[in-house]
């Protein structure tokens, strides 16, 4: 039984896919970092001064959270081009279909 695993674990090379996982996790939690705690106060802590708001994900209007959706919105863009500039600046060719 034992032997079948450490082949199974060879043969589809598990332990190679679960680094690059741990690797995918720390690197996403770098990125939500910088978005969350550097680059969105940056930029927006003018605006949320001037509405007298906190945190982006205060605003609202009626009972509509309109903020937690600018928020949403703000960071896929904001990680989607840091994923864009490491691809581009890294050099690494993504495959086209």
């Amino acid at each position: 039984m034992f032997k079948d695993f450490v082949t199974f674990l060879s043969q589809y090379n598990i332990v190679g896919i679960a680094i690059w996982l741990l690797i995918a996790t720390k690197v996403w939690a770098l990125i939500k970092w910088l978005i969350e705690d550097l680059i969105t106060p940056l930029i927006l802590q003018p605006i949320l001064k001037k509405l007298r708001v906190k945190h982006i994900e205060d605003l609202s209007y009626k009972w509509i959270l309109y903020g937690k959706v600018l928020s949403t919105l703000i960071d896929f863009f904001i990680t989607a081009f840091l994923v864009f500039l490491i691809v581009r600046y890294a050099h690494i060719s993504l495959p086209v279909k």
